[in-house]
């Protein structure tokens, strides 16, 4: 019969994107062909959270309680998190169908990288639905910190271990030539092509609409073209350099932190395979203050560095080399990053404070001139 395809099984009926539509035979069928073991007996939903009630950005969510068959595995958690599109009106279904694939194919291998528990997912890519079923990680005690809070440095250095752990894992790894090959670039694939031809006009509506977005763009000495076109370069450029598996949106408000110090990785839509400092850079410039990130980037990149080469990457970057390219991935931050983003998918003190972080590591970091000298 072979391996399940990275999409799974689409339950019959169709994936609804309606919470209160999904009883145990729907879950069931999407559990199946990634834990045969498990089957779920039982479901209430709990709570449910929309698109525009804050926090919540191109997925909707829903607080399951749940019991399990006979026979399933006594470990397995009681509560879920069901993820579901938002609706077939947003085109934004190359999002979902990457984050499905990463949960059913790579999470279950990364058992040492903290993220969420799975019992799989499935993408519909004929209505663009997708639910996936992860463990509700309020169950372990995990904090969400987001740009609001008062993040440690120590708290960052346990992000950047995990990042460390997993680029490691996959430093230009033969198997993108193989059975990852289902992974895409930021130059190719459907998620590419969905970052290329579409975003910018929801990018260019944000800067049009918006005045404070208007004003930072203009305080930059720069249009959301010329960013664009600087961010297409970027890529281009990096197309050239080590590949590993990124998480690819890796700001402060995508991880969470659990009470034994560890910390993981949230909302996996962006994983893609490209060159690491576009994690890295993304995880520092928003999560600390601007003074903070100043007097500590330099060291923080180091200690990743050697994180890096512990988890036994042979051929580690120089940090000259490394300092190049953490400064000019400043540009898909400042314009996918956050631009992109709407007020409504995280409320406004939340997104004028990451677009503050980022535009003046920016200009700290010379980033517009750092993108021109690549031609």
């Amino acid at each position: 019969m072979g391996s399940p395809q990275p999409n799974g099984i689409v339950p019959d009926g169709g994936i609804p994107f309606d919470p209160e539509a999904y009883s145990a035979e729907t879950l069931n069928a999407i559990i199946a062909p990634w834990r045969p073991d498990v089957r779920i007996a039982n479901v209430r939903v709990k709570e449910a959270k929309r698109y525009g009630d804050g926090m919540v950005s191109t997925a909707a969510r829903a607080f399951l309680d749940v019991e399990y068959a006979a026979g399933a595995p006594a470990d397995l958690p009681r509560h879920l998190v069901l993820k579901l599109g938002r609706s077939p009106d947003f085109m934004i279904g190359p999002l979902y169908q990457n984050e499905v694939r990463f949960y059913n194919v790579l999470r279950p291998e990364v058992t040492d990288i903290e993220a969420p528990f799975t019992l799989g997912g499935s993408y519909d890519p004929s209505t663009q639905a997708f639910a996936l079923l992860l463990g509700d990680l309020t169950d372990q005690g995990a904090v969400f910190p987001n740009v609001l809070a008062k993040n440690t440095l120590e708290q960052v250095r346990a992000l950047l271990d995990v990042l460390a752990r997993l680029h490691a894992r996959y430093w230009k790894s033969p198997r993108f030539a193989s059975d990852l090959g289902f992974l895409e670039t930021h130059t190719q694939g459907e998620l590419a092509t969905f970052m290329h031809e579409f975003v910018p006009q929801a990018i260019q509506h944000e800067i049009d609409t918006e005045n404070f977005k208007r004003e930072m763009v203009a305080r930059l000495r720069t249009s959301g073209d010329e960013l664009r076109r600087g961010v297409a370069r970027l890529h281009q450029h990096q197309q050239t350099l080590p590949h590993t598996v990124l998480h690819g949106d890796t700001h402060i408000g995508n991880t969470y932190l659990l009470p034994d110090g560890r910390a993981g990785l949230l909302d996996w839509q962006l994983t893609v395979r490209g060159h690491h400092m576009h994690d890295v850079n993304y995880l520092i410039t928003t999560a600390l203050p601007i003074d903070v990130r100043r007097d500590n980037e330099r060291d923080l990149l180091t200690f990743y560095l050697d994180r890096l080469q512990a988890y036994g990457v042979t051929e580690v970057p120089g940090f000259d080399e490394t300092w190049d390219e953490y400064r000019r991935c400043l540009v898909w931050g400042v314009y996918i990053g956050w631009l992109t983003t709407n007020i409504a998918n995280y409320g406004w003190e939340i997104s004028v404070l990451n677009h503050l972080r980022l535009t003046t590591a920016f200009e700290d970091h010379d980033t517009g001139a750092l993108i021109r000298a690549l031609g």
